[in-house]
């Protein structure tokens, strides 16, 4: 499992420990289950973000993509 990996579970259980096992897509505020989480970068990496966990937040899996291609297409 590669650190990243270890990462999003880590932040996922800590985020559903603190919000009692509720943890909230950060783009589209539904629920999110461990196995459709993704880690997203509030500011992308291209654009001089980290993955630092200040700079990482929970997505749904189909939010995330949206979102890059979205991006990708200019709008």
């Amino acid at each position: 499992m590669s650190s990243l990996s270890l990462t999003r579970v880590k932040i996922y259980r800590t985020v559903a420990r603190q919000l009692h096992g509720l943890v909230p897509c950060w783009i589209c505020r539904e629920p999110v289950s461990l196995v459709d989480a993704t880690l997203e970068h509030i500011r992308p990496l291209v654009d001089g973000g980290s993955s630092h966990i200040e700079n990482l937040a929970i997505s749904h899996r189909a939010c995330n993509h949206a979102r890059h291609a979205k991006a990708a297409a200019g709008t």
